[in-house]
């Protein structure tokens, strides 16, 4: 089964095809993964603007779609030219009619590509950035009524959990999933394929967003994830020289729900650089041994509920996905702790290239929703959606 997979929830225009098949286990051979970043456009903004967000995805949806196209050998896609009928060309025109410039460069593509031979097209409709994912689910649209392709929507949540799949044949149940990003930090308890109950998730920032708000406060770059975990790794490194008196707090660490909380250790980052004298504020000493005490308490914070879950339920693996899972540390130090405390329990990382957004997790979470194939006409954005 071939799938075409479109995700566009967050600042990340992707676009990939698969094909699937099960087999003693699950096989996704991945014949293209374009990934067109936005990082660039939001640098000077500390974080994702929705709006550039969405005019970049206007932009980049086509060319992102032609080179996966290509890219993907084993799809037949005949090149030829041909009118659109005004009939046709009307629905077009009302599937995107907020997305003008999405509009006049799709009717250039298809004028140009017959439809290639996909049997599903699978879209994140949510949760996500609300205009980020209308301009997706308005593209997958528009392309399932055009090349009369079923649609599938799926939960970006569940798309990271099933990201693992890429590097594993399958899972074993019950399993914990620690799902951790810039915009989501939730852990799930994962019964079968398809069957979740949220047993926890933030109650204001999100691990990732944390980290990048206390990188701008520190005068760094964004994304703040990666330029935290490489100072605090330089800290490490140079651990013989004179420590700074730095205390952070563990938001909820002992409290009894498997919920979080990390704004406040972002405000407690804040009042520490404000006391400083703006010479300790520049050494790097500082900033170092900021970035590292900052990782480790979020670390601290998601491996503790993490494994009080695991043992809890007695679940029999652990499962991260997110962009925060490619964070070295804290896959070293929760494996760690999981020998430590749970030896029979499985635990599973993605590979750290499809941690963060992409659309082969898109595909592949497609594929287990096959049955749920919809018409172009019934799939919308949801901001919010849940995942049980």
């Amino acid at each position: 089964m071939k799938i075409l997979g479109i995700e566009t929830s967050c600042d990340d225009t992707c676009i990939a095809i698969i094909n699937a098949q099960k087999k003693n286990g699950f096989c996704f051979d991945i014949l293209s993964d374009i990934v067109s970043s936005q990082i660039e456009i939001h640098k000077k903004w500390g974080g994702v603007w929705p709006t550039l967000a969405k005019r970049a995805h206007q932009q980049n949806l086509v060319p992102v779609l032609e080179q996966s196209l290509k890219k993907a050998g084993k799809i037949k896609v005949l090149q030829s030219k041909s009118e659109i009928k005004k009939s046709k060309l009307r629905n077009l025109e009302k599937i995107l009619k907020r997305e003008p410039e999405l509009l006049r460069d799709f009717v250039g593509f298809i004028s140009k590509f017959k439809k290639p031979k996909i049997d599903i097209l699978a879209v994140t409709t949510g949760p996500g950035l609300e205009p980020c994912l209308w301009t997706g689910v308005n593209f997958a649209r528009a392309l399932s009524f055009i090349w009369n392709i079923p649609l599938v929507a799926v939960n970006h949540i569940e798309a990271h959990i099933y990201a693992n799949l890429i590097n594993h044949s399958q899972f074993i149940f019950p399993a914990i999933c620690l799902v951790v990003s810039g915009g989501h930090t939730q852990l799930i308890l994962m019964k079968d394929y398809g069957k979740y109950k949220i047993l926890g998730e933030t109650r204001d920032d999100a691990a990732g967003e944390c980290l990048d708000k206390i990188a701008r406060i520190l005068g760094l770059e964004y994304p703040g994830g990666p330029i935290i975990a490489k100072l605090a790794e330089r800290f490490k490194k140079e651990k013989s020289k004179t420590r700074i008196n730095i205390t952070l707090p563990r938001p909820m660490i002992f409290s009894k729900n498997y919920d979080f909380s990390f704004s406040g250790l972002k405000t407690a980052v804040l009042y520490d650089f404000k006391k400083r004298s703006v010479h300790t504020q520049r050494k790097k000493e500082y900033i170092y041994q900021m970035c590292f005490e900052a990782q480790q308490a979020v670390i601290d914070v998601l491996i503790k509920k993490t494994i009080k879950a695991t043992k809890n339920y007695k679940a029999k693996a652990i499962i991260l996905g997110g962009g925060v899972s490619a964070n070295t540390q804290l896959q070293k130090q929760i494996t760690k702790k999981v020998k430590q405390e749970i030896p029979g329990c499985k635990i599973i990382f993605p590979l750290p290239q499809y941690c963060t957004d992409n659309a082969v997790m898109t595909a592949i979470a497609g594929f287990f929703h096959k049955k749920d194939k919809k018409s172009w006409q019934e799939v919308k954005a949801e901001a919010d959606l849940r995942l049980d």
